[in-house]
């Protein structure tokens, strides 16, 4: 029997599916039924996967809640998804207890000692208020369900707004035929393709925010598939090491920020712990740099592979690491068959191969999306049936394919286009670095110019003077940013994404307009 664990329990599956089914005659009280929404604003925890599957059995729709979001932002999602019920931690009520529109059925569920450390929250901040009802007591309170599970529904992700509003993923129920093209999807993106015969050979770490669209499906799918689940409360680097040597940790969906992290540490705590029963850790979310990758792959070995793909269109690239050695900076080759991706010009026409253009996919026989409530955000995203998630990239001659950034974030400098991701790769690389985002600000000559901002490490002095230095011999004299600025805590999404927007707003607003 696979197991669930914890920083402070070990749960047999049967008494996490136990658990569930209790969730699912819970809801079932509260009059949730097919279609309908339940949110989660909850770090990683046990609870999670009683609330979201519990859900899915009686066919409603989990709605993952970034528990990051303003006041407002999480109003204007449980007010966009028209949840039914909030299940959410105890120390996050606090903050936005005045946002939950009326109506909204509220289950609080106790933050536990391990994330209460995680996150130095306050031992009163973690109990659940005596007028609150408590997620754990009530859920006991229903016997489990006889009645079979429902067909479950997907998750209702809500992409991470770096350019404006939120936007619910929404998918119909699938198909049998759809869903077992989604599950090989998964399973050869997770590295299970292996083990499907025998998933408890599998124990997979959770060490992503399982609000996030790929820790999420990397989480549900782990579970129904019945691997062995270590939940992390927070990515901490030395103590992922540390799990990885005492669980033995098999396979790991991870983002580049992690990397970063780890390869920071002091080479005497990176060699102190046994990583050899790592067989398969993923990477994707956002761009890594080069340099990280190669050096993770002398540290780790062979089992650094990356998928690219997106909450929309799933995952259409797969590249292991000697792909990549081979061919530096690819994002892979097509997933698997049924994968379709062109590069298309502003027309959207296709491009030849080594010409850049709009990214554009669709993975014949998953099924389709729409936007939660916005048809129109739907069709403005189609490209006569395929998606353009907003990426900008290029096929080379051996069809690997490579991302030259966001749409969104592309400069254009004097009619010239300039890719962020280019200078915050060579960035990440220059030591004394911690962290960095690059985008264009207002240029009264050149339309727009390019803005560094530079996080530096602990301890680290860097001047404006270092960074052009160091930039001058690794990319072109026009991509170099005209302005730097140094900053602490940058704001960057637990999935790895920098929020560029909160970046970048300012300068246009000063400019008279908004991006």
């Amino acid at each position: 029997m696979s197991t669930v664990t914890t920083a402070t329990q070990v749960l047999d599956k049967s008494e996490v599916d136990r658990r569930i089914s209790q969730a699912a005659a819970g809801l079932r009280s509260l009059g949730v039924g097919p279609g309908d929404g339940v949110a989660l604003c909850l770090r990683n925890d046990v609870a999670f996967f009683e609330v979201s599957m519990g859900a899915g059995q009686i066919g409603a729709y989990p709605v993952a809640v970034n528990w990051h979001y303003t006041v407002d932002e999480f109003r204007y999602l449980l007010e966009d998804c028209q949840a039914k019920v909030l299940v959410i931690h105890a120390d996050l009520l606090h903050g936005l207890r005045e946002a939950i529109p009326a109506g909204v059925a509220v289950l609080v569920v106790p933050v536990d000692e391990a994330i209460t450390r995680a996150y130095g929250i306050g031992p009163e901040r973690g109990r659940v208020a005596p007028s609150d009802t408590d997620w754990n007591l009530w859920r006991e309170g229903f016997p489990a369900r006889a009645e079979a599970p429902a067909d479950m529904p997907s998750t209702i992700i809500y992409t991470s707004g770096t350019t404006g509003r939120p936007k619910g993923v929404r998918r119909p129920q699938a198909s049998a035929e759809q869903a077992a093209v989604r599950g090989r999807m998964l399973a050869t993106s997770y590295g299970f393709s292996e083990y499907l015969d025998r998933p408890e050979d599998i124990t997979m770490a959770v060490v992503g925010p399982i609000y996030h669209s790929a820790p999420n499906a990397n989480a549900n799918f782990s579970y129904k598939l019945g691997a062995n689940i270590v939940i992390t409360p927070r990515f901490d680097p030395l103590e992922l090491l540390q799990l990885i040597e005492r669980h033995r940790v098999t396979h790991l969906n991870m983002v580049p920020i992690m990397f970063n992290r780890l390869l920071k540490l002091p080479e005497e705590e990176r060699k102190r712990y046994d990583l050899s029963s790592l067989r398969f850790v993923v990477h994707a979310a956002a761009p890594c740099s080069p340099a990280v990758k190669r050096a993770m792959i002398d540290w780790w070995g062979p089992v650094i592979n990356e998928y690219y793909g997106s909450t929309e269109m799933g995952n259409i690239t797969f590249c292991s690491a000697q792909e990549w050695l081979d061919h530096p900076g690819t994002v892979g080759r097509t997933l698997m068959p049924g994968t379709e991706i062109r590069i298309l010009d502003p027309d959207g026409k296709p491009l030849p191969t080594g010409e850049i253009g709009e990214v554009a996919a669709r993975v014949h026989g998953m099924g389709d999306f729409t936007y939660h409530g916005d048809d129109a955000k739907r069709r403005k995203a189609d490209r006569d049936g395929m998606i353009a998630p907003g990426d900008v990239g290029y096929f080379d001659a051996d069809g690997f394919l490579y991302l030259c950034d966001r749409a969104n974030d592309m400069i254009i400098s004097g009619g010239v286009n300039i890719y962020p991701a280019e200078i915050e790769a060579q960035l990440h690389a220059m030591p004394g670095v911690a962290d960095c985002a690059v985008f264009g600000i207002p240029d009264e000559e050149f339309g727009e110019s390019v803005c560094a901002i530079v996080e530096a490490q602990p301890g680290a002095e860097l001047t404006e003077n270092d960074v052009t230095s160091y930039l001058r011999g690794v990319v072109a004299g026009y991509k170099l940013p005209r302005r730097i600025e140094f900053r602490t805590g940058l704001p960057r999404e637990d999935s790895g994404k920098i929020f560029k927007r909160k970046l970048r707003e300012p300068f246009w607003e000063n400019a008279g307009r908004s991006i």
